[in-house]
């Protein structure tokens, strides 16, 4: 038996090991060529609906009523005297209409409130912790509040726009009369990331800040208005995606819409991923100070073509889209398809040791037993992107993201030396001793990083399904850090916890070509908060959500990376998994009303 084949008959096995936090000896540099021309779980049927049709013993989801308008009570400086236990307010102040816009148009006349709650002295290192907040609520207001999760290590309180996924917005919450709200998530910038010494500043980085302004942001809402919020949203991108789905998990009463965007919901597995990443470019960079050397541009440009070639028509057009992902597995061979280099490399071609690290790299973690540690992802032309290439080449090495975040942040114990040379933390991981400290507690941090920063019972979302509450997931195919194939798993569990009736409530959107959480060769301009707002308050389910390339004369920002050949306002639907968007064969293939959800 060949070792690709032991590692994917003990990849089940891999779950239970890391439970038990069990190591092992061996090295982290496998000599490992597994093939991905099929890694993830068989698909559904082509054709086969987004979920099994309701029966009548199924009860009916209950209908939330929609949320009702209310004016702001006397003017923004009434609310210097709101009172909430544990938090201080530091200023508030008018923000007239136009002092924010978004896409050009102006943003309503609105309160800005900052403050901070639960301050703190850290017995661990020193540091005083707070979580600091930001709300903004608007003169007139529809009724709704929008807890906005922020993305990366956080420690910046962002503006709360309620900008909360899709590439060049052209609306966000705020614009549309939301009250939202926006934290640092427990800690400041200057904190980053040695945060994560403190065992209480690592959790309320994971769920403790959104379970600690969630109430006091209700409060303030009814302070201001006379009334609490009718509808209450929970919505980001990225880390703020994760925020979402560990809110749908921890806080199910509280949340009527979920919306995830690029969510990082096993962030401690694909953190370490990266640095998997890493060591695999590493074998073939030519200047290990700098991945891009292993995979050039011109070679990723090659074998997205050779993707396109094979799979791009599948979806009955030829538009440098490959929407049918499943399909794509086996129709695409990284080994077959893309010319092995029978002289220098020069572009038009890539060595056999590229090859084999790029596989394995698309395979996922593994460790020294063989074990599967983490996600596949599927071959995609998105691969092309600068945003890719900037997870794969400089993120997974850098003192910003995913060597700090699993060094110190998630492992138990942390170690903060290595800020002074995260490269050299990255190449030298090992799986089979360092991967477990992602799953371990001591008398001191006594939860681990995987309880913290991950949803409890992701599959298990009964309350907010029997509330009548709605979510929505969406992510780029061609994400750089967080494995939509991850997410694919998470949505067939779930699913199938739900006796295959999952999309009654929770639906998951693909996005072609598209980046981490824009981005790339794809049409990643879309509004699912629209969607998830009419699902919710109007039980009008989203079959497909329209999303637009960002060509010449986008109002959100041109998409540089968009091919020549697209037209400026490309469009596409975005449907429901695992249907695919496939050409209806007549009419502009450049606009959406011509494919149908399939």
């Amino acid at each position: 038996m060949s070792f690709t084949s032991l590692a994917r008959l003990t990849a089940p096995l891999a779950a239970a090991a890391l439970a038990a936090a069990c190591g092992g000896g061996g090295s982290s540099s496998l000599a490992f060529v597994p093939n991905t021309a099929a890694p993830a779980p068989a698909p559904a049927p082509a054709g086969a609906p987004a979920a099994a049709p309701a029966t009548p013993s199924d009860p009916p989801l209950p209908q939330l009523a929609a949320a009702v308008g209310a004016a702001l009570q006397g003017d923004c400086t009434t609310l210097s005297g709101f009172s909430f236990a544990n938090t201080t307010i530091i200023s508030v102040t008018t923000a007239a209409a136009g002092a924010l816009k978004v896409a050009g148009k102006d943003i309503g006349a609105h309160c800005v409130v900052t403050g901070k709650m639960f301050e703190r002295v850290s017995p661990v290192d020193g540091q005083t912790y707070s979580v600091g907040f930001q709300m903004r609520l608007p003169v007139a207001w529809n009724g709704r509040y929008l807890y906005q999760g922020n993305g990366g290590t956080d420690g910046v309180v962002s503006n709360a726009t309620g900008a909360v996924g899709s590439g060049g917005p052209l609306t966000n919450a705020l614009y549309n009369g939301f009250a939202v709200i926006s934290s640092d998530a427990g800690h400041s910038s200057a904190q980053n990331p040695l945060f994560g010494l403190d065992p209480e500043a690592r959790i309320d980085y994971g769920y403790g800040a959104v379970r600690k302004l969630t109430p006091m942001a209700k409060a303030l809402i009814k302070a201001a208005y006379g009334k609490g919020p009718d509808r209450s949203y929970v919505g980001g991108t990225s880390n703020g995606g994760r925020h979402a789905m560990v809110t749908a998990s921890r806080l199910p009463a509280e949340y009527d819409g979920v919306l995830a965007n690029s969510p990082g919901f096993s962030l401690p597995k694909a953190a370490a991923a990266q640095l998997y990443s890493a060591q695999q470019f590493r074998k073939v960079a030519t200047d290990e100070t700098d991945l891009s050397t292993a995979f050039t541009v011109a070679e990723r440009n090659l074998v997205a073509q050779k993707i396109n070639d094979r799979c791009d028509a599948l979806d009955g057009v030829k538009d440098g889209l490959v929407q049918d992902v499943e399909a794509c597995r086996t129709a695409f061979n990284l080994f077959r398809d893309v010319p092995t280099c029978v002289g220098a490399r020069d572009g038009t071609c890539l060595t056999g040791a590229q090859k084999s690290a790029i596989d394995a790299m698309y395979y996922g973690p593994v460790n020294s037993r063989g074990e599967q540690l983490y996600a596949t992802q599927p071959y995609d032309p998105g691969l092309a992107g600068s945003g890719w290439a900037g997870w794969k080449f400089v993120n997974s090495v850098g003192a910003a993201r995913d060597p700090v975040a699993v060094g110190i942040i998630f492992q138990v114990p942390p170690d903060a030396s290595i800020v002074s040379n995260t490269r050299a933390f990255a190449f030298n991981y090992n799986f089979d001793l360092d991967y477990p400290k992602l799953f371990a507690t001591n008398t001191l941090y006594t939860e681990s990083a995987w309880s913290f920063m991950t949803p409890p019972n992701p599959t298990k979302l009964d309350t907010l399904r029997d509330r009548g509450a709605k979510m929505i997931v969406v992510q780029g195919v061609s994400d750089g850090v967080f494995s939509i194939d991850d997410t694919k798993r998470w949505y067939d569990e779930l699913n199938a916890d739900n006796k295959g009736k999952a999309a009654r409530f929770v639906r998951f959107f693909r996005v072609p070509g598209m980046n981490h959480s824009s981005g790339g060769i794809a049409t990643d301009q879309y509004d699912a908060l629209d969607a998830l707002v009419k699902w919710v308050e109007q039980g009008v389910a989203p079959d497909r959500i329209v999303a637009t390339a960002r060509g010449t004369g986008n109002a959100g920002g041109v998409n540089a990376e968009l091919p020549s050949g697209w037209t400026a306002d490309r469009t596409r639907p975005l449907c429901p998994y695992p249907l695919v968007a496939r050409y209806n064969g007549t009419g502009d293939s450049e606009k959406a009303e011509n494919f149908s959800c399939k």
